[in-house]
């Protein structure tokens, strides 16, 4: 499928399993879009998907770097990139394992964050674009412990999930981790079809109240100050 580009003219490809762009992308690149990216400032954009931020970041002149989990988006973002005459380097890993020893001006991190009941998908199946566990966290504490080392002094990270998963621990973890965070973003949308299909277990855990249909978006900015 294509989706449409927060903050360029060319579409993106999203083929199925790989996160097509999404209101949680749009408040992120608008945060992406306040940030002062100089030309020439060093990148990287966690989880790329589509490579919808990663591309929105080269626009503004950046030396982008891209890295996910499935080839499939690998693939997607190298397309993408090539489709917008971009220059974008793209790799497969894990995390911030194939940039290990390498330190950026700026993060950026639109996570799978759903919490979701039983095991963690394998990756052959669309859900691993958004399923991260009972409680939504697989990826983001890992994302929240990680991020510093691969932040010069100065640098940003910038992570969007959903309140479903807990604002205070991923502040807390930040911090911990020698990082100045706070939220700047909040925005309210409609729960999608999985969270919708997923309402009587999302009600039992105690994250929904009866009755609710949206759910809340946080963009959190951690600044690495040392």
């Amino acid at each position: 499928m294509t989706a449409r580009n927060e903050g360029g003219d060319t579409p993106v490809v999203a083929p199925w399993r790989v996160y097509a762009p999404q209101h949680d992308t749009e408040l992120l690149t608008r945060a992406l879009d306040r940030e002062d990216v100089a030309a020439g400032a060093a990148v990287l954009d966690i989880g790329t998907g589509s490579g919808a931020l990663a591309l929105a970041a080269a626009r503004r002149g950046a030396h982008v770097t891209a890295v996910d989990r499935t080839y499939r988006a690998v693939l997607a973002t190298r397309f993408n990139a090539r489709l917008a005459r971009l220059p974008v380097e793209v790799l497969h890993g894990d995390l911030f394992g194939p940039v290990a020893g390498r330190r950026f001006d700026l993060v950026v991190s639109n996570p799978p964050y759903v919490p979701a009941p039983g095991a963690v998908p394998h990756r052959h199946r669309a859900a691993v674009a958004w399923d991260a566990g009972v409680d939504g966290r697989l990826l983001l504490d890992r994302i929240c412990r990680r991020a510093h080392t691969s932040l010069r002094s100065g640098g940003v990270l910038l992570l969007v999930h959903s309140a479903l998963c807990g604002i205070a621990p991923t502040l807390a973890t930040l911090e911990r981790s020698g990082l100045a965070a706070r939220v700047t973003d909040r925005c309210l949308v409609p729960f999608g079809p999985v969270l919708r299909s997923r309402g009587a277990w999302l009600r039992e855990q105690g994250l929904v109240d009866a009755g609710e249909e949206k759910e809340e978006l946080v963009i959190i900015r951690a600044e690495r100050t040392r």
